[in-house]
């Protein structure tokens, strides 16, 4: 599987809980897992085991040629896309008091895929311990002041600035400035 039909797995585990009017917590006691897996299978922070899969899906009510059908098809032969400000989706990355990500666009792109959020950070918000992640990471503040610490160098950015590294060296961030930051982010896998 791709890593946009992995991505689109769990939109759509998401669109059939909620058209059926299941919480959460309803789909998790019935297929035998937590309501933590499910919201991160959801939110594309992890990928169920095919066993897991199976049992949310006839959770769903839903066979598995069914639940997959017109997965691909959604991405197939576009040759560009029109993301809506409305269209953003809320995506739970990190617990961190203060942030707010909303997932732009996914998409495999020749044998790559990319993730694009947007992150809205709070006056005084920050990642208290170091992070990595297996991206190449672009950042590109739209607003505000940051501080941004790869490895052990820190440098501050303001409005217009960007930022590219791999994502795989220790990097956290924190908001220095006294509004809310909005910072465009990209992450190359």
């Amino acid at each position: 599987m791709t890593e946009e039909i992995l991505l689109l797995i769990g939109e759509r585990i998401r669109a059939r809980r909620q058209e059926k009017n299941i919480t959460l917590e309803q789909l998790a006691n019935k297929a035998g897992v937590t309501k933590g897996l499910i919201s991160q299978i959801e939110n594309n922070r992890t990928v169920p085991s095919l066993p897991v899969l199976l049992s949310i899906v006839h959770c769903l009510d839903e066979d598995m040629r069914g639940f997959f059908e017109g997965l691909q098809a959604k991405m197939v032969d576009q040759k560009y896309f029109v993301i809506r400000k409305g269209e953003t989706k809320e995506v739970s990355r990190e617990p961190v008091k203060g942030f707010s990500y909303k997932r732009i666009f996914s998409k495999s792109v020749n044998c790559s895929a990319f993730d694009m959020e947007l992150l809205e950070m709070k006056p005084g918000a920050a990642r208290r311990q170091m992070v990595s992640t297996e991206a190449y990471e672009i950042k590109y503040l739209i607003q505000g002041r940051i501080e941004y610490q790869v490895d052990k160098e820190k440098f501050e950015m303001s409005e217009g600035d960007s930022l590219v590294f791999d994502g795989r060296h220790p990097h956290r961030i924190k908001n220095i400035g006294k509004s809310n930051a909005l910072l465009l982010v990209i992450y190359l896998f």
